[in-house]
C-alpha cells in the first residue's frame, strides 16, 4: 500500500516541477478555484483565495485549503516561496478576498517561522492534496515541522478592516 502512496505523490509532485504548476495543473486549478467559490459540493475548508495580480493588477484566483488551529484560520502554502499567490498577497499588503459561497474581504499576515509546526502539522491533515509536496509525513513529531517551517509560508487570516 505505501508503495501506491508514493506512485500517487510522484504523479502528483510532477504537477508541479520546480513548484510550478504545469499546464494541465493550472487547468485542474482553474477547475477547482470555480468550484470552490460556489462553495457547492466543495469541502468546507476548500476555498478560492483572490488576491490583485502584482504585474496586471487583475484578480487572480486560486484553490487553497483553510487550516483551522486554535479558533484562528491559516492559508499555507503547499509550493513554498515560489507560489505566485504568496508573491501576489504580499504585493497587495495581504489584502484578499476569500470565496465560498460568497465573498469575505480578508487580511492576510505572514506567520512567524517559530509559529507554524503547528499550523503545518494541522494543515497536512485537513489537505490530502498537499501531502506529495511537504517533505513530512502529517503524522510526525512537531521537530519535524520546524525543520522545515522556513520553506512554507503560512499566513494568519483576519477579517480586513472598513474603510
Amino acid at each position: 500500500m505505501r508503495r501506491v502512496v508514493e506512485l500517487l505523490y510522484e504523479a502528483q509532485r510532477r504537477l508541479y516541477p520546480g513548484d510550478r504548476p504545469n499546464r494541465l495543473a493550472r487547468l485542474m486549478n482553474r477547475l477547482d478555484a470555480a468550484q470552490f467559490a460556489t462553495g457547492v459540493l466543495a469541502p468546507r475548508r476548500a476555498v478560492t483565495l483572490e488576491v490583485r495580480g502584482r504585474r496586471t493588477g487583475r484578480g487572480i484566483a486560486v484553490p487553497v485549503v483553510v487550516a483551522d488551529l486554535d479558533g484562528d484560520r491559516y492559508l499555507v502554502s503547499m509550493l513554498g516561496e515560489n507560489a505566485n499567490w504568496v508573491r501576489n498577497v504580499r504585493a497587495a499588503g495581504g489584502r484578499a478576498v476569500l470565496h465560498h459561497g460568497g465573498r469575505e474581504h480578508v487580511l492576510l499576515r505572514e506567520v512567524d517561522v517559530a509559529r507554524r509546526a503547528p499550523i503545518l502539522r494541522r494543515y497536512l491533515h485537513l489537505a490530502p492534496g498537499a501531502r506529495p509536496h511537504l517533505p513530512v509525513d502529517r503524522r510526525a513529531p512537531l521537530a519535524e515541522f520546524e525543520a522545515v517551517a522556513a520553506r512554507y509560508p503560512v499566513f494568519l487570516v483576519q477579517p480586513a478592516p472598513r474603510p
